[in-house]
This record gives structure tokens, C-alpha cells and sequence, in this order.
């Protein structure tokens, strides 16, 4: 199989729960002049879209109305692996452990209020997980201030790179170098790799399979 392919994530639900997971996402409209214009954005994945929250004017909005083709993306940057992993000197042999997904679709600013109030509850879900917020409702008036945005995919693909191109051997190699250089979120890493730390070596009980 073609490395390409052994990098795609395969899995919708891998890649739903991966959405709902990470807290920022990038949308692109395309402006007046024809560029494109990307813009960091927290958003839930619901009912197979993507909802938005903002202000009731701006570009982007204006963007929408006159195009509704837009994209979306959003990445973790698991593991920075230094050159000196896998040769001595050569900084061409420098690589990153990471999780992707980018859509192509289309974008509507929604005007019901039932689907706003429930976009606006998702996004609380998400980011304000432990409650203590009133739920709301269609008819409570912070419906009126703020905008929705809506973008339903027509494709979605989403990629991961966490060892799974490597045999057994060279990821197990990899993984003690990733302990060894010991960053902030090395053992996070690993545990994304399907390693278990046993004192102070990574054993693989699980073979990274998306």
C-alpha cells in the first residue's frame, strides 16, 4: 500500500471524535477579490456539520453570502521528531507526528431558531463541559445576537501519521527516542501510538489501525 494511503483515516467515527475533541478550526471563504481568507474559529461537529458561532457582520460572513464553496481544517501537532532521530546530521530527516481533517463544502448562515438554539447549546457542550449555564432556548434573545454558520461537507478526509507506516521494530525505536527527548506531551504521544510506558520503556499493546 502507497504511504498516502496507510495515512488516511478511515474511520468516521475515529475522525468524528477527533473533531470534538479540538477546540480550534479553520474556515475558508473566498473574498471579493477572489482570495482566500482563512480564519480560526471554535466550532462543534453535529449532526454530520460543522456549526459556528460569530458576530452578526464581517467578512467572512459577507464571504459566505457571496460563495457558499468553502473549506475546513483542523490539525494536532502530536510530536516534533528531531533530525537527529534518524541520522546524525541530516536536517532533511526531520519529521512530525500528527492528526488532520480537512473538508470541502458548503456554508449557510442559518436563520432558524431552533437550529441555532441547538448549535449554540452543542458548542456549550463542548467547550463548557462541566455545565453551570442555562440551556438555550429558541426564543432567548442571545439567539437574535449572534450569527450560525453551518458548513455540511461534500468531502471529508481526515489523515494520521503515528507510526503506523513503520514496522513494529522501527516505531518501538521511535517511541523510546520520543520518552528519551522527553517533551511536554511525549507521553500523550505515545499513548496515541498505542504505547504503554512500563517503568521507563514504551511496550505497543495496540496496533494504531484508524
Amino acid at each position: 500500500m502507497q504511504l498516502l494511503g496507510r495515512l488516511e483515516i478511515k474511520s468516521k467515527q475515529r475522525i468524528a471524535n477527533f473533531l470534538n475533541e479540538e477546540h480550534v478550526g479553520r474556515i475558508c471563504s473566498i473574498d471579493k477579490d477572489g482570495y482566500p481568507q482563512a480564519i480560526p474559529m471554535n466550532f462543534v461537529f453535529l449532526n454530520d456539520s460543522i456549526y459556528m458561532h460569530s458576530h452578526t457582520k464581517g467578512e467572512k460572513l459577507d464571504n459566505i453570502r457571496a460563495n457558499s464553496k468553502v473549506g475546513f481544517e483542523v490539525d494536532r501537532e502530536l510530536e516534533f521528531l528531531p533530525s537527529y532521530f534518524t541520522h546524525p546530521t541530516d536536517a532533511a530527516q526531520a519529521d512530525t507526528l500528527y492528526i488532520s481533517v480537512v473538508i470541502k463544502g458548503t456554508a449557510a448562515i442559518i436563520e432558524d431558531r431552533v437550529e441555532k438554539a441547538m448549535a449554540l447549546n452543542g458548542l456549550m457542550e463542548k467547550y463548557q463541559p462541566e455545565g453551570r449555564y442555562e440551556k438555550v432556548m429558541p426564543s432567548t434573545d442571545a439567539v437574535d445576537g449572534v450569527a450560525i454558520i453551518k458548513v455540511t461537507p461534500i468531502t471529508m478526509r481526515g489523515k494520521y501519521k503515528i507510526g503506523q507506516h513503520m514496522d513494529r521494530t522501527t516505531r518501538t525505536d521511535m517511541a523510546r527516542k520520543i520518552l528519551k527527548h522527553n517533551s511536554e506531551t511525549c507521553r500523550k504521544t505515545l499513548q496515541v501510538m498505542g504505547f504503554e510506558i512500563r517503568g521507563n520503556e514504551p511496550v505497543l499493546i495496540e496496533d494504531p489501525d484508524w
